[in-house]
């Protein structure tokens, strides 16, 4: 709170999902692993093909959260709140 209040700016809490890129040998084998990937509820997850025939297969999950705090440095939820979305962010961090 005390760093939040010293914000000039705007303040965002932000929590990025895990992602995992997995380099293929073959596209039989990403398709496998999205499968696999998919039926494990990490529904974000995709397959991309590069110019050269790279085959990437990243695993994505969708626990994501980014909620703003402080707009222009005024402080916009109360800390009551914060400790609120730090046990959100924690769970989804456990979840991960």
């Amino acid at each position: 709170m005390t760093a939040l209040a010293k914000a000039t700016g705007d303040a965002v809490l932000k929590f990025e999902p895990f992602v995992l890129h997995v380099l293929c040998q073959e596209l039989q084998d990403a398709q496998l692993l999205h499968s696999v990937a998919i039926d494990s509820g990490f529904r974000n997850s995709g397959i991309t093909v590069g110019r050269g025939g790279k085959i990437m297969m990243a695993v994505r999950s969708t626990h994501c959260l980014e909620v703003p705090l402080s707009h222009k440095g005024k402080v916009m939820v109360s800390e009551e709140y914060i400790e609120f979305l730090i046990h959100t962010a924690n769970r989804k961090m456990e979840e991960n």
